[in-house]
């Protein structure tokens, strides 16, 4: 049987250390990480993957291209596929707006691989349906390179970071997005809800709220911290995609991952 295709992926830091998938912001690539990846993969095994038609992972991993067919959940099959590729069963999960709704996702559907959950600039529920369907038609009719003039508004908590030379990468990141891929996950973002599935999540799990985060503003953290039982909430000044503070988010997660790796050594030994 020919193996399914895998997520376009990088992976660093000790081979032996707990695994920590980070996953990425429609629109964006592995590179949405770089801000915090070299302190995280200090501590952990890091896997970062890209969304179908971003970055390196083609938009052929989504089986149905036809608009409305992809859903979130396909999206968390295809991160499960890529962990059991690299031999793990249990790992920690971060992930950024729509890689956190990922991650929700595979807290409430797969609780026993997951470790942790972090959330950052994530929701419950990204928005009405209609405007992820109107962007999907825009984007499949005129490609991403419609959205590129009012991204930096959305993404970043001072527009002319887009002038830097990270804010340039990630504007590349959209602009060279395959429309098949983003149009399914934008479709992914129209079908997610789980406003009424929170509480049903057990992963020990930290909720990192932007306060310049325009596109998921802090009250979509609110009900995520609210929602999920024990959850942590942290208030960091940064936008959407929340690379102005590097130091602060890094130690959030960082605090975070140590607190729930403490937990499971002690639930082992108990």
């Amino acid at each position: 049987m020919k193996r399914r295709p895998l997520l376009h992926h990088r992976v660093l830091g000790p081979v032996d250390a707990p695994l920590l998938v980070l996953g990425p912001s429609l629109g964006t690539s592995t590179t949405a990480w770089d801000p915090h990846v070299a302190v995280l993969a200090e501590s952990h095994r890091v896997l970062c993957y890209d969304l179908p038609g971003h970055g390196g992972s083609p938009s052929d991993l989504v089986r149905d291209h036809k608009p409305g067919r992809t859903t979130v959940g396909d999206l968390a099959h295809m991160v499960l596929d890529l962990v059991a590729h690299h031999g793990r069963d249990r790992f920690h999960y971060a992930g950024i707006s729509l890689g956190g709704g990922v991650g929700v996702h595979l807290a409430l559907h797969q609780p026993d691989h997951i470790a942790s959950l972090a959330l950052v600039c994530s929701s419950a529920y990204f928005g009405p349906p209609q405007f992820w369907q109107e962007r999907a038609a825009l984007v499949r009719r005129e490609g991403t390179g419609a959205l590129l003039e009012a991204m930096p508004g959305r993404w970043f908590a001072d527009p002319g970071t887009a002038a830097t030379s990270l804010g340039k990468t990630f504007l590349q990141d959209l602009a060279t997005a395959d429309p098949i891929g983003y149009a399914a996950c934008c479709d992914a973002l129209a079908a997610y809800d789980v406003r009424r599935d929170l509480r049903r999540i057990t992963a020990p799990t930290l909720v990192l709220g932007g306060s310049q985060d325009t596109a998921t503003p802090l009250p979509h953290a609110w009900e995520l911290a609210e929602g999920i039982s024990g959850a942590k909430s942290v208030t960091v000044g940064t936008g959407h995609l929340a690379v102005e503070e590097p130091q602060a988010v890094g130690a959030a997660l960082l605090a975070h991952l140590r607190m729930a790796g403490g937990a499971e050594d002690a639930d082992r030994s108990s």
